[in-house]
């Protein structure tokens, strides 16, 4: 498949490495010609330095013949004039934007839109994506890290393991005897910075973040057996009343238990239109890195603190205050990727990662074929993959010991029919059923061929 990407910061480099990996005709678009060396020197794609918007630029990119455009530059603008002159004057047949503005979104979302008129398949929002990942951390507090699959009947969920877990020291094989009706199942283990799939034989360690696929009714269980209690959050405090903090708190508001909700943001205007969009919540105009305003929030009472502002160190400064303040549980969005490696002796819970986030949710619709979700784990370090088994797929038919997964990959979850069912060596995999696998970034192409979905990717 050859795939134009436009814009080559952390989002359009990140496809491209995906794309590139799984040996696609890539080029590599920016107006910023030290990014677009950058991509060319680490990455197996061809780069083109200019304006992804101009038709000549796009020609010299190889548009004529381009079978999806990827438009991810900072400005909606361009992504929005790319896609219209990639189907106006090149005849592109998939294009996707990200997309910002909350005014385009709107427009595009409403019955104005025309897909004739602005002709993009596909509109990613980074907002949208951030704020419901904030709310899955927020609904899942014990983990650092969540997302759904088979449509909700199954959660990934991350999870620190400390001193006084009840299973430390004991290895996979044993915990699956002794919570033989669990359905749940260890799928990854990051220790000392190295994320592997684990052997039935490994051990679980204090200081382990383990990555587990675990039915939803069986959630609660999973995380007492791994020494987590699951709170409701009750009283949240969210530091930024942008597009994202102001998503979470309307989207709080509605659920059906009452969660009280306060908002501080620093700019005023902003803070005035959150105080005006809102109905229950309470908007504070000031300094989330403010003691006192933090105190005036009862700070101290709250569940959880969110930090969602567009600067990181505020988020961390803010976080590491309410956590000082007594604040259990704090949850910060983090840009800057360098800095995930503070978060532990910072001592904050969880965070989100817009730039996985939005890779994410790119991929899913980049490989539509039978791929239903995918999901990137931590910088690009692995995937959560949800497909279906087709009958030309070479797993069809064979017990899961049978098959020749990769080392770094761990089938999570097995659909068939209507039920969710924990796989073993000896689980069967048919035709039409939906598996849920982690995988190792180098893994992935492997693990797509045994699927054979890398080829219908629209």
């Amino acid at each position: 498949m050859k795939v134009i990407i436009c814009g080559a910061g952390q989002v359009g480099w990140q496809i491209a490495r995906h794309l590139s990996g799984e040996r696609n005709d890539v080029t590599v678009v920016d107006s910023n010609p030290d990014l677009v060396r950058r991509a060319t020197d680490t990455l197996d794609v061809q780069g083109i330095a200019g304006f992804a918007s101009y038709p000549e630029v796009l020609d010299r990119a190889g548009a004529r013949d381009a079978d999806m455009i990827i438009a991810a530059t900072h400005s909606d603008e361009v992504n929005m004039v790319t896609c219209q002159v990639a189907h106006s004057v090149f005849a592109i047949t998939r294009k996707i934007a990200r997309l910002r503005s909350q005014s385009y979104l709107t427009a595009i979302y409403s019955d104005l839109y025309r897909r004739e008129h602005m002709p993009i398949d596909v509109v990613i929002s980074p907002e949208r994506e951030v704020a419901e990942a904030a709310l899955r951390r927020l609904n899942a507090p014990a983990a650092f890290d969540t997302e759904s699959f088979l449509e909700g009947d199954a959660q990934l969920l991350g999870i620190l393991l400390e001193e006084n877990c009840p299973v430390v020291n004991t290895p996979l094989k044993q915990l699956s005897e002794l919570f033989s009706t669990l359905r749940a199942i260890v799928v990854g283990i990051r220790r000392k910075g190295n994320l592997f799939a684990p052997e039935p034989g490994d051990q679980l360690f204090p200081g382990d973040q383990i990555y587990l696929i675990a039915h939803v009714e069986d959630v609660s269980r999973t995380l007492e057996i791994f020494g987590k209690s699951s709170r409701k959050q009750e009283r949240v405090v969210i530091v930024g009343g942008g597009n994202v903090g102001l998503s979470v708190a309307r989207s709080l508001e509605t659920q059906t238990d009452r969660v009280r909700v306060k908002v501080i943001e620093r700019n005023r205007a902003s803070a005035e239109r959150a105080a005006d969009e809102l109905e229950r919540t309470i908007v504070l105009n000031g300094d989330g890195l403010d003691r006192e305003l933090l105190e005036e929030a009862n700070i101290s009472r709250a569940d959880a603190i969110l930090a969602v502002t567009d600067d990181d160190k505020t988020n961390l400064l803010a976080a590491v205050r309410a956590k000082a303040a007594g604040c259990p549980m704090a949850i910060v969005l983090i840009n800057d990727p360098t800095l995930v490696p503070l978060l532990e002796p910072m001592n904050i819970d969880a965070y989100i990662n817009p730039r996985s986030t939005t890779v994410s949710s790119i991929l899913k619709h980049i490989r539509h074929g039978r791929v239903r979700a995918i999901y990137s784990i931590g910088d690009a370090e692995a995937e959560v993959i949800e497909a279906q088994v087709l009958s030309t797929s070479p797993i069809a038919g064979r017990m899961i010991r049978e098959i020749d997964f990769p080392e770094g990959a761990l089938v999570g979850a097995v659909r068939k029919g209507d039920k969710v069912i924990r796989p073993t060596a000896t689980t069967k995999i048919e035709e039409g059923d939906i598996i849920v696998l982690f995988a190792l970034t180098e893994d992935v192409p492997e693990v797509e061929r045994l699927l054979q979905v890398s080829v219908d990717f629209f």
